[in-house]
């Protein structure tokens, strides 16, 4: 294993545990594409939901081992975009965007358009709002709301009628989410390692039997929830910054 230190004092080399997890998100990010152009929306949207839960896991991995490097941080890029951009780009175009012809294909790619850009801002400005705020809607919330729109959809058997709003919602809405300069609360100040109070475990625990009763209804409500906590947040703040000026 490379062991030199970059100038910016980041080791260079490829480390086996944290690229594991990157690949494995890159892996089921490219499955979701092929399943969906299947019409198997169901394992489609699960493995998105799986690049997820594997993006979480390979940057703390990274950091709990010391094994954060330069390549590491690109090869997650570009595993992000595959997985959080191209993936449900496709994924809402091929479930009902398609019907909309060209303007169905143009809005896709106007959430995947969004997604790189998002990505990018955040790998060249990633401190706007500091370490406890994200500025726009994170990519991976962006794809988990498409994503679960669509299993949604497809686990209730919505009509083209009742389809078609969700998933246009969802694009549109997600996608301008994420270049938008509203602040969402980042998580970042949860520590895996500390200790949680006893009942934070069983609100922990309660939570995950909740999603177990309806995967799909019960994400899309969790991050179309957080999606509009973004604009809340962020007006709720610029209320009280004039209301704090005038009583200046």
């Amino acid at each position: 294993m490379d062991g030199e230190q970059t100038p910016g004092g980041r080791r260079r080399g490829i480390y086996i545990l944290p690229n594991l997890f990157t690949t494995l998100g890159l892996f089921a990010g490219f499955y979701s594409i092929v399943a969906a152009g299947r019409g198997q929306f169901g394992p489609a949207c699960i493995a998105v939901f799986v690049s997820i839960i594997t993006d979480g896991l390979d940057g703390r991995v990274a950091r709990l081992t010391g094994t954060e490097t330069d390549f590491g941080a690109q090869y997650d890029s570009l595993s992000d975009m595959v997985a959080f951009g191209v993936a449900p780009a496709l994924l809402v175009y091929d479930w009902s965007l398609q019907h909309l012809g060209k303007v169905g294909w143009l809005l896709a790619f106007f959430y995947a358009a969004a997604a790189a850009l998002r990505l990018a801002r955040f790998n060249t400005q990633p401190q706007v709002y500091g370490k406890k705020y994200f500025q726009g809607l994170p990519s991976p919330s962006a794809a988990a709301l498409v994503t679960s729109a669509v299993w949604a959809g497809h686990s209730y058997g919505f009509p083209d009628w009742a389809g078609m709003p969700l998933a246009l919602l969802v694009a549109v809405g997600g996608g301008g989410l994420m270049v938008s300069n509203f602040r969402y609360y980042s998580f970042k100040d949860f520590d895996l390692r500390g200790r949680i109070p006893f009942f934070a475990a069983v609100l922990i625990a309660i939570g995950i039997a909740v999603v177990s009763t309806d995967p799909p209804l019960v994400l899309l409500g969790l991050f179309m929830s957080y999606a509009v906590s973004g604009p809340v947040l962020t007006l709720h703040r610029r209320r009280r910054l004039r209301q704090g000026r005038r009583a200046g």
